[in-house]
Order: structure tokens, then sequence, then C-alpha cells
């Protein structure tokens, strides 16, 4: 429930520029990443969902992100490492932590990579909607080739929701580019040429990456991650008199 609340707060940052109005300003849209972010890990820490360990473990992951990130800035095409270890978290420890993975793993990296800028809370939002769709994926299955198959839909899934970032900079392209005042049908007609045009090749090679990282390297990946997990619950047996 907390994170759907939090998600409908980012959904509001993405279509904002389908409502025919101005765009949200770097400022407003950094302070409700970040407070939305805050506000959700406080959350769970008070449930109890983010003690100590999981906390050190969302910090280690979190780090992993910003190294690979690091050592590989620009990616291979539209192709970054950075998503294994998100996809892996929340499938193998659950939606709140998935999401929460994602979020901190792009806001660390961003400050370690120097890559802070006005596209930095969307990407805080789409990396934790890939972590989120992980965990809801790892509910009903445990298999690695439907954690692939939900890498392959989160590359393109990420790119798109990037995409409505970097449309409203292309304003007054006759045809794709982003205008105070369309309708939503005649913006959304113009997003989707532009996605066609400039993202969809960049894109799969994100999605293919994604589903060949997860089929080479995370069964053993998930299989520390639920190792952890076992050790992470406590189970409160009743004293039997």
């Amino acid at each position: 429930m907390k994170v759907a609340l939090a998600s409908l707060v980012g959904l509001a940052l993405f279509v904002w520029p389908f409502a025919g109005l101005g765009t949200l300003g770097p400022v407003p849209a950094l302070a409700v990443a970040g407070g939305t972010l805050l506000g959700l890990a406080l959350v769970e820490a008070g449930a109890r969902r983010l003690d100590s360990r999981r906390l050190a473990l969302l910090a280690a992951l979190a780090a992993i992100d910003s190294a690979l990130r690091l050592a590989l800035v620009s990616g291979i095409g539209g192709f970054s490492p950075i998503f294994l270890p998100i996809l892996c978290a929340g499938y193998a420890l659950g939606p709140s932590f998935g999401f929460l993975t994602g979020a901190t793993s792009l806001f660390l990296s961003a400050l370690v990579t120097g890559g802070v800028g006005p596209w930095l809370p969307y990407q805080v939002f789409a990396a934790g909607w890939v972590g989120l769709g992980a965990g809801l994926a790892g509910r009903a299955t445990r298999s690695v080739l439907v954690l692939a198959a939900v890498g392959l839909l989160a590359g393109y899934g990420f790119g798109i929701a990037m995409d409505t970032w970097d449309w409203t900079f292309f304003s007054g392209s006759p045809g794709v580019g982003w205008t105070v005042g369309l309708s939503p049908g005649e913006s959304l007609a113009r997003f989707t040429r532009f996605y066609l045009a400039t993202s969809l090749v960049y894109d799969t090679f994100r999605a293919l990456g994604n589903a060949a990282m997860i089929l080479l390297f995370a069964p053993a990946l998930l299989a520390a991650l639920r190792r952890l997990r076992a050790r992470f619950t406590v189970e409160v047996i009743p004293a039997t008199s």
C-alpha cells in the first residue's frame, strides 16, 4: 500500500507533460522524489520491514550499483549492468525492498558519477518501478525465466518512462515535440512518434541485456539473497504450557 502511494506520487511527474501544462521544475521534482523515497524508507523502518540488517543490505546493493555505473557510465547502447541487482533484490526480497533498491541505487550512483540533474527524479522513480515489478513477479513464481521476461519488459519500460522527461526538451519539433497546451491525445501521439524515432533500438539493447544478465548471473545472486532473507527472518513460536 505504501509503495502504491509512493508510485502515485511519482506517476504525477510523468503524466504532467500530457496534461497540457508546463513542466515541473527540477527543484520541485527533486524534492518530490527525495521526500517520497525518505518517507517510504521511514515507514518501512517503522513497520520493522527495514531493520538494521536490511538497511545494511540496501546500502550494499546501492554501493554495488554505483560502482557498476561508475565503471560503465554510458552503458553499451542502452544496456547497463545496474539493473541486475535491482531486479534480483526485488525478486528475492519483495516489492517494497525492490522499489527502495532501485530508487536508492540511482540516487546514490548519480551522486557518485556526477549525474545529478533535472532528469534524476525521473530516474529514481523509474528504477524504483523496475525493482517493484520484479518484486511483484517474485511473489508468484521462483522461475529465473520469468525474471528474465520481467527484465526484458523493464528495459523498455524504463526507457519509455525516461523518454517522458527527454521529450519535453524537444519542444517545437514538428510532429514530435512537446508543446504546452496540447490535448492529451495529441501529446500521446507525438510522444509515441518521438519514442519510436529516437529510443526503440536503444532500449532494445537494454531489454536484451537485462534478460541475458539474468539468465547468466541471477541464479547465484538470487540464491545468496534468499539465504540472507532466511537469516533476516525471525520466527516467533508460542510457548507451550
